[in-house]
């Protein structure tokens, strides 16, 4: 293999490969024109089920078990494979063209938040949950929330791009991101060595952000990649991720707009909690 040598300015003149080269592009903005879908519930998320969006559905499932009405919700299905991000109508709600977005219609004028962690957190600040009040508590937990929104591109769009989904096989590549993910997990653990949950004894928005990257890996499920990085060796981690993934709000908020693994565990979309009856029926009757 020749030695690449950069240019001295980089043009747009081939497709990237790999998985995403489809949707991969330099420029923001829509691409075509799509309105978005509005449910009756006071929130509206446009997502998927990939970790981020997992973030969400979580945090919403777990504010419903609390008895927080408000925050029931439409989760409507956007496909990023198919390019539902660059719809017209997702691009008003999030410019960067990623998901999760939400909309709260719950006021006289709609707000839109996008990004996980400025969702997570805006969830928590309006329903006065999962994100302590005295002061040191909440820091901890805000700054493991922001360490999660830094840390998870070096394991998603670094190593598990590199691992899973690049065309090619790039040794240094995948040697460096997972040096720097084994180095994360190494973080969590000590952490979780000497705390119940991240923030401290109470399970907070920082679980929610951190189990749906590190949690899943730690179990396996993200990448095939737990063998290679030796995932249970983090033996904290692994507790941590074992209790979270019982819980039954994360059962259910794993299963929302999610496309891939068994049948039993999609719910492609989620408009009334009714949905996930209507899906167990469902296994129940195929004999799952």
């Amino acid at each position: 293999m020749s030695e690449y040598i950069p240019p001295k300015v980089w043009t747009w003149n081939k497709a990237s490969g790999g998985r995403f080269a489809s949707i991969n592009r330099p420029i923001a903005g829509p691409t075509h024109d799509k309105e978005l879908s509005v449910g009756r519930h006071p929130l509206q998320l446009y997502s998927l089920g990939t970790p981020n969006g997992v973030k969400v559905t979580i945090m919403l499932e777990e504010l419903l078990a609390l008895g927080h009405s408000g925050a029931e919700y439409d989760a409507w299905l956007i496909n990023i494979g198919a390019g539902d991000q660059f719809g017209s109508g997702f691009v008003a709600v999030n410019p960067n063209s990623k998901i999760p977005a939400l909309v709260d219609r719950s006021g006289p004028t709609p707000i839109r938040v996008f990004e996980s962690g400025a969702i997570l957190l805006y969830l928590a600040e309006k329903f006065s949950a999962f994100l302590p009040t005295e002061v040191g508590v909440r820091a901890e937990c805000l700054s493991w929330l922001f360490w999660q929104m830094g840390s998870a591109p070096y394991l998603g769009g670094g190593f598990g791009h590199f691992y899973a989904y690049a065309p090619e096989k790039i040794e240094y590549a995948i040697d460096r991101y997972a040096m720097e993910v084994k180095r994360q997990l190494d973080v969590i653990d000590r952490r979780l060595a000497q705390n119940e949950y991240m923030a401290g004894s109470t399970y907070t928005i920082a679980d929610m952000a951190i189990y749906p990257w590190y949690g899943a890996l730690a179990n396996g499920e993200l990448y095939g990649a737990a063998e290679f990085l030796s995932a249970q060796d983090y033996k904290n981690v692994q507790r941590w991720a074992d209790a979270l993934k019982a819980r039954p709000a994360v059962r259910r908020g794993r299963m929302v707009n999610r496309v891939f693994g068994e049948p039993s565990s999609q719910l492609h979309e989620r408009h009334d909690a009714s949905d996930f009856d209507t899906k167990t029926q469902d296994r129940i009757a195929a004999g799952g």
